[in-house]
């Protein structure tokens, strides 16, 4: 049993007969009422979203996560499948659980993999991966103003900003936490 000020984003508690994944923690001290810890959670079973208040000196069980590295193998209509390099066994994900991360999946991207008893949680990308630019306009001559920037599309299909030196077919470093460019590769 941890104190619930201990708990952080990401943790993995069991409430109310279920498992449940916080995705926001506030700690609140409104001004003459005693403090409390306000709790946005996603319930592994069912995948639905809710918030609680615990005071500030509640204890609740927290559920030990693993994690195992992963690589995306391809998309199944709309989930996605990922496959274990060292024993071959896939697990397939809904798209609310890979989140924005698929904007920067291409075949055989390394990830890491979060479980919570035996299901997977969610999915962690690497801090920043190599794409391919597949479209991007033809900077203006001249146009060479401080860090000037102009639009590219990637293999992914996510825009980004580049520098006007990038073309189209150029692969390029992305750094997955802020979506934006890093460097030629």
């Amino acid at each position: 049993m941890a104190n619930v000020t201990e708990i952080r984003k990401g943790m993995a508690i069991r409430q109310g007969g279920d498992v449940v994944v916080v995705t926001e923690v506030t700690h609140r001290t409104p001004g003459n009422l005693r403090a409390f810890v306000q709790i946005a959670m996603r319930s592994i079973k069912t995948g639905k979203t809710s918030e609680l208040r615990f005071a500030s000196g509640e204890k609740v069980e927290v559920v030990p996560m693993m994690t195992t590295k992963m690589e995306y193998s391809y998309k199944d209509g709309e989930d996605y499948v990922f496959t274990n390099p060292e024993n071959y066994e896939t697990v397939t994900l809904p798209p609310e659980l890979v989140g924005d991360c698929k904007h920067y999946m291409v075949e055989n991207c390394p990830v890491t993999m979060v479980f919570v008893e035996e299901k997977a949680v969610s999915v962690e990308l690497p801090s920043s991966v190599v794409l391919t630019v597949a479209e991007s306009p033809e900077g203006i001559r001249g146009d060479s103003a401080n860090n000037v920037q102009k639009p590219a599309t990637l293999e992914t299909g996510v825009a980004i900003q580049v520098p006007l030196f990038i073309k189209t077919g150029e692969k390029i470093k992305v750094d997955t936490r802020t979506g934006k460019y890093m460097e030629r590769a």
